[in-house]
């Protein structure tokens, strides 16, 4: 059965605090139970959370709920780099999504799935993930990723970044490209990065819901040495869907875009909190999640 690794490190300074462990939906579920709830159901067996040292104590109380599941901790430390490489100076960000994956590559020797811990993304995108990864190869560097339209992601309260993503005719994923500072202005979805531009509200998008075989985390390094040959500013971060689109690239692995009708939810600002506490709630009042989670599994 396939792994699910969650990102769980970020340290929410928009959000103003550990968005991971808030309560937004009723009987005090996090946005996190809901991914593990709907993983658990879709037949995931094995959880990674890549976590900071600093949020054990509260990871560890928090993970006891998910008892059937077997649970792993991965620690995504600054100071945790290739050999050769020493944190620079001034440096306190994170390294990124790319760095948090690349971290689990001692705990992960199966198929998996990375999600974000503060994103809701539906039952319907763990689902065909797991029917994707039940077939794979796990030799091979065959990826998939979860695409979910541009419209459906966005915030009512400030910009986010989304990996914009170009999709072949055969439904592979032919580049993704990472932009920042995305919003809706009027009827138009704007992007105010350095290339600008408006965006269709229908193209996918990477909402950081990738399935892998162990054989990305040699490219994972690969590319993370380079990102750090490269002197990185203590802002920059090394991405993820940026890793995966330099090897589509360079032709050493495909990835599979598996579609979602789902809207996404999520918490980036402090103000997407209520529209996120709404969406579950309603969600709960259709029948579509118990009001205590765990009664049952």
């Amino acid at each position: 059965m396939p792994t699910l690794v969650i990102l769980a490190a970020g340290m929410g300074s928009r959000y103003g605090g550990l968005k991971q462990l808030d309560a937004l939906g009723p009987g005090g579920h996090t946005i996190l139970d809901y991914s593990v709830y709907d993983a658990l159901n879709a037949g995931f067996d094995e959880l990674v959370f890549v976590i900071r040292k600093s949020m054990e104590e509260d990871f560890s109380a928090l993970v006891k709920r998910y008892g059937r599941a077997q649970v792993k901790l991965v620690y995504q430390e600054l100071d945790l780099l290739p050999p050769g490489f020493s944190v620079p100076e001034g440096r306190e960000k994170p390294w990124g999504t790319g760095h948090a994956v690349w971290a689990c590559r001692e705990a992960v020797n199966q198929p998996f799935c990375v999600i974000n811990a503060d994103d809701f993304y539906g039952r319907e995108a763990f689902r065909v993930m797991a029917e994707f990864l039940r077939q794979e190869d796990p030799q091979k560097a065959r990826y998939s990723m979860v695409g979910f339209s541009l419209e459906k992601t966005l915030s009512d309260h400030g910009a986010v970044s989304r990996g914009v993503c170009e999709v072949g005719p055969e439904g592979d994923l032919v580049s993704v490209t990472e932009r920042t500072r995305i919003m809706r202005r009027g009827n138009a979805i704007v992007c105010r990065d350095e290339e600008g531009g408006e965006l269709p509200g229908s193209v996918p998008v990477s909402m950081n819901f990738w399935g892998f075989t162990p054989t990305v985390f040699a490219g994972l390094e690969a590319r993370f040495v380079e990102f750090l040959r490269g002197a990185p500013g203590p802002k920059d971060e090394f991405f993820l869907p940026t890793a995966v689109d330099d090897m589509i690239s360079r032709g050493q692995a495909t990835v599979k875009v598996l579609r979602s009708r789902e809207k996404w939810v999520g918490v980036t600002y402090r103000e997407d909190r209520e529209t996120a506490a709404a969406r579950l709630s309603e969600l709960t009042r259709r029948g579509a999640y118990p009001k205590r989670l765990w009664d049952g599994l």
